[in-house]
């Protein structure tokens, strides 16, 4: 009896510690992920499906933060299929988010099933730039867009690309519409450092 109640108390300090299912979620997307076949172009859009639970709503759709999160799940499958998990790791890096916006045209109501379409749009010295489409399959309609910027640590996205392809592999070009975006994050970061005092420090 006493292990049965120690178990359980322990599984509660977990729950209310730390976000379990998002961790459990995780481990299932790339579990899956793996015994899929891969996918040998590295800018391929992939698709995953979904469909609004009561667990996601608030006030009958989609929560707005839902979004990002399942945009989350769907980043880990992407580069488990494609193998940039497997080059990052090759080459001692890691990945973590830098930017995102996203913009919400239509609401995802509870039960309504989706399409969540990612693809790598393109890279620089620093970072990869993901589109995620949330995508009804009742009308086809695209209901958000999120732009992600995947900062790359210990190494570079053309280090990653090289060591997945075996060559030198060239650069798309930035659609204008996530240029905008990256000027954005760009004048603010510059604007942040001048506030702080870090640009006149590094004179």
């Amino acid at each position: 009896m006493w292990w049965v109640l120690g178990v359980v108390t322990g599984l509660l300090v977990l729950f209310c510690c730390l976000d379990v299912w998002y961790f459990l979620r995780v481990a299932a997307v790339v579990l899956w992920a793996w015994f899929q076949p891969p996918v040998w172009d590295v800018t391929a859009e992939q698709v995953l499906t979904g469909r609004v639970t009561p667990r996601d709503i608030d006030m009958c759709h989609m929560n707005n933060a839902r979004y990002l999160r399942e945009c989350d799940f769907a980043r880990f499958s992407l580069y488990t299929r494609n193998g940039v998990f497997k080059a990052v790791r090759a080459l001692g890096a890691s990945m973590v988010v830098g930017a995102t916006t996203i913009r919400y045209r239509r609401a995802l109501c509870i039960g309504e099933g989706y399409e969540l379409r990612s693809r790598i749009v393109t890279w620089d010295d620093k970072a990869f730039f993901l589109e995620q489409r949330f995508v009804s399959t009742k009308d086809g309609l695209v209901c958000a867009v999120m732009y992600c910027k995947q900062s790359v640590i210990r190494s570079s996205p053309d280090k990653i690309m090289q060591h997945l392809c075996k060559r030198k592999v060239e650069c798309p070009e930035f659609p204008e519409d996530l240029q905008h975006w990256v000027n954005f994050i760009s004048a603010s970061s510059q604007a942040l450092r001048a506030e702080s005092g870090l640009e006149e420090k590094n004179k």
